[in-house]
């Protein structure tokens, strides 16, 4: 038995057009960044879809762009977290659960690197903008329950990476816009958030099925010796 008999977390059928997914979202994230670095006004393309203010909209939609907010601020983050991965045990996808831990913490941590690289700022010099770590963090937890079930329903590259790129639009939406409605962020800056993590989710996965690969392979492999 090797650890390629156990479920990958990033199907193979889907590991050469999500590769390039990864790569084109990664380009995006350091032009966008290059663009508005060090600025702080939102620019060409934020204020023809919307000029982001601290009362974009007004109760009742207010509150659902608060609860929506409230998912990725730590206490939100870290229920969805755990919820996500006990799902994952239960299922018995222990690679999956890897995945959300080491997905969501490098999505999160590449935002928090590029911020003060970037420097672009909204309401004052202390509010970093670029990019969203909101948005990039919903969208790694969709990108990752995606990839674990087009394993589990066995879809094809068509089928799979569809679901995989309209979860993460839905997930990516959802919380763009809540941070653009409460004044939190730029139009571009959620767009640049929802790039790290179609860049950072479908490389960590690729990480974490080589290196289960290799442990269980190490484990069968001294197991095999030890019989000898």
């Amino acid at each position: 038995m090797t650890g390629r008999s156990a479920p990958a977390v990033l199907p193979p059928s889907l590991r050469a057009c999500l590769g390039l997914i990864a790569a084109l979202a990664a380009l995006v994230v350091l032009v966008l960044g290059a663009a508005y670095a060090g600025h702080s006004e939102p620019g060409r393309m934020d204020r023809w879809i919307v000029q982001p203010t601290a009362d974009s909209v007004r109760p009742p939609w207010r509150y659902v762009a608060l609860a929506t907010d409230f998912l990725a601020e730590p206490a939100g983050a870290a229920m969805l977290v755990v919820a996500t991965v006990t799902g994952c045990l239960l299922l018995r996808r222990p690679r999956a659960a890897v995945l959300i831990v080491a997905g969501a913490g490098t999505t999160v941590a590449t935002t928090t690197l590029l911020k003060p690289l970037v420097g672009r700022t909204i309401h004052g010099d202390g509010n970093l903008a670029y990019p969203s770590g909101h948005t990039a963090f919903v969208t790694a937890l969709a990108l990752v329950m995606a990839l674990l079930a087009t394993g589990r329903l066995g879809l094809g590259r068509t089928a799979g990476t569809l679901l995989v790129l309209a979860a993460a639009l839905v997930a990516g939406a959802a919380m763009g816009w809540a941070q653009v409605a409460l004044g939190a962020h730029y139009p571009t800056d959620v767009l640049g958030g929802w790039c790290t993590a179609l860049a950072v989710i479908p490389a960590t996965a690729w990480l974490v099925d080589r290196m289960a690969d290799q442990l269980v392979d190490r484990t069968a492999d001294a197991g095999r010796r030890e019989r000898r």
